[in-house]
């Protein structure tokens, strides 16, 4: 019903629609630092190439989801927004890069 309603009042698209722009924010920043993708995502998940070293000193900081291994030095790595995400956070994730 819940999500219904969402659908109905058009609620559901504007929250979407936000967490896309979030996440077309963070593939912004990937691509400014040359950051490679594993696939181009128009979505709210960006998946991006990072070396094995470089997914550890993120995992200190960043809360992202491992997608697989790319090959011995390389992991594919899943960041997701949502209606949630906060801009802050992606500030500072864009420092840390």
């Amino acid at each position: 019903l819940q999500f219904a309603l969402m659908l109905e009042s058009g609620e559901y698209f504007e929250r979407t629609r936000r967490a896309d722009e979030l996440a077309m924010q963070i593939k912004r920043a990937f691509a400014a630092k040359g950051i490679p993708f594993w696939v181009d995502s128009p979505t709210n998940q960006q998946f991006v190439v990072v070396e094995n070293g470089q997914m550890e000193e993120l995992a200190k900081k960043v809360s992202f989801g491992f997608w697989e291994e790319l090959d011995e030095t390389h992991t594919v790595i899943r960041f997701a927004t949502s209606w949630a995400t906060r801009p802050e956070s992606l500030a500072e994730l864009e420092r840390l890069l």
